[in-house]
C-alpha cells in the first residue's frame, strides 16, 4: 500500500513541472494564475500522502493551512489583476 502513495507522489510532483511549464509559458495571466493554483493544490495533496506514508497528523494540519492560504491568496491576486486593486 505504502508503494501506491510513493508512486502518486512521485505521479503529482512530475505533474506539477507541467503546470510549471504552463506559469513559464502560459498565454495569458489567467492561464498563469490557474497553473499556480493547480501548483498549490497538487503540494497539498502530496503534503497529505507524505503525511499517510510517514504516519504524521501534524502534515494534515499543515495542508489544512496551506490550503486556506492558497486559496485566499489566488482569490486577492485575480482580484488584484481584474481591478487593479485588492479592495
Amino acid at each position: 500500500m505504502i508503494d501506491i502513495f510513493h508512486a502518486s507522489v512521485i505521479i503529482l510532483i512530475l505533474t506539477v513541472f507541467i503546470c510549471l511549464y504552463r506559469v513559464l509559458a502560459g498565454p495569458g495571466w489567467e492561464n498563469r494564475l490557474i497553473a499556480v493554483n493547480t501548483i498549490g493544490t497538487k503540494t497539498i495533496v502530496v503534503l497529505v500522502l507524505v503525511g499517510l506514508i510517514y504516519e504524521r497528523p501534524l502534515f494534515l494540519d499543515i495542508s489544512i493551512a496551506y490550503a486556506m492560504i492558497n486559496f485566499i491568496s489566488t482569490l486577492a491576486i485575480a482580484k488584484y489583476l481584474r481591478r487593479g486593486c485588492v479592495c
